[in-house]
């Protein structure tokens, strides 16, 4: 399940795509957003089955290595554990995840190499080594194997995250990082007891309150865009040394939509909402946003709680 923080991140992009584009098309916008937060999705699908394929790349290997003209003990008697890894061999049985493998329709067979770097570097690897070594053999360290391969190897493999780049504009860096993080939760979650009906982890929380994930990125994309000119006054305002058309774009939209949280979603905390637009700006802005966007919404939540204009409830009380 996607976080809150990953769900604004997703926001931000697609206000800040519909503001390039000039077309005004809303309905579109939204519809923009939503494939983009399912195409995180396809992305930890993709990734789920290019660790098979490095297990079907070893079990390859294993299997010629027999077939050498002076076989070695190790050749004739190779260190099945990873290649039997139960935890792998559950998933690749999972129902869902077969329906969506094969809808994708993913075919790792005109990468061959980058499937081989990637086994070398996992093979090369000291926790591969140690998990590969080690007396005991459980399902718990199988899973745990999995999660290391996606957080050390995975994460870093420039090569696979250039692939997908090529393959999908949706499949940008923060894409590449949240589709592993989502693979690493799903890892970590399952239980051996788990078959191959067992749901794999939804997107977006889901139930029937306000609180709805997808209620939550439809409504603070919408409120956003709409809302957009009187938010522009007011940051205007407030930004007394700075020309509205020279404060960068993303620092007006993080702005606009930390505004539309303080505004329009009573049950989300001032705190969390001042705080989770600072931290978005320190990867998504300049330099400077930090302390920009942070003294502006200082100003801005004043003047709102002297107006009165911030009202919260339940776990959202107004603090600050």
């Amino acid at each position: 399940m996607l976080s809150r923080r990953h769900l604004r991140i997703k926001v931000l992009q697609a206000v800040y795509a519909f503001s390039q584009s000039g077309n005004g098309d809303l309905a579109k916008g939204e519809k923009q957003l939503l494939m983009s937060i399912e195409k995180i999705r396809e992305l930890y699908i993709h990734q789920l089955s290019f660790l098979i394929e490095i297990r079907d790349f070893a079990l390859k290997r294993s299997e010629e290595n027999k077939k050498k003209f002076f076989p070695a003990d190790d050749d004739l008697n190779p260190n099945m554990r990873f290649i039997e890894n139960k935890a792998l061999e559950q998933l690749e049985g999972n129902r869902e995840f077969r329906r969506f493998h094969d809808k994708l329709r993913i075919n790792w067979s005109n990468e061959p190499e980058m499937v081989r770097n990637a086994y070398f570097a996992l093979k090369d690897s000291g926790f591969y080594k140690k998990y590969m070594d080690h007396e005991e053999c459980s399902y718990v360290m199988d899973q745990e194997m999995l999660v290391k391969i996606v957080k050390k190897n995975l994460s870093g493999y420039e090569l696979l995250e250039n692939y997908y780049e090529d393959i999908s504009v949706y499949w940008a860096f923060d894409t590449y990082h949240m589709a592993n993080l989502l693979l690493m939760k799903l890892l970590k979650s399952m239980k051996e007891a788990d078959d191959e009906y067992t749901a794999l982890p939804e997107l977006l929380k889901s139930n029937a309150d306000e609180e709805e994930d997808k209620v939550f990125v439809i409504n603070l994309f919408r409120k956003t865009i709409l809302n957009s000119g009187k938010y522009e006054e007011m940051i205007d305002e407030k930004a007394k040394n700075w020309e509205l058309d020279r404060i960068a774009m993303m620092d007006t939209i993080l702005i606009k939509m930390a505004l539309a949280e303080l505004l329009t979603f009573p049950s989300i905390p001032v705190k969390v909402t001042l705080n989770e637009y600072i931290d978005i700006s320190k990867y998504y802005s300049s330099a400077k946003s930090k302390v920009f966007i942070n003294g502006i919404l200082d100003k801005l939540i004043a003047d709102l709680k002297e107006k009165k204009l911030i009202k919260k409830t339940g776990r959202g009380l107004l603090e600050f």
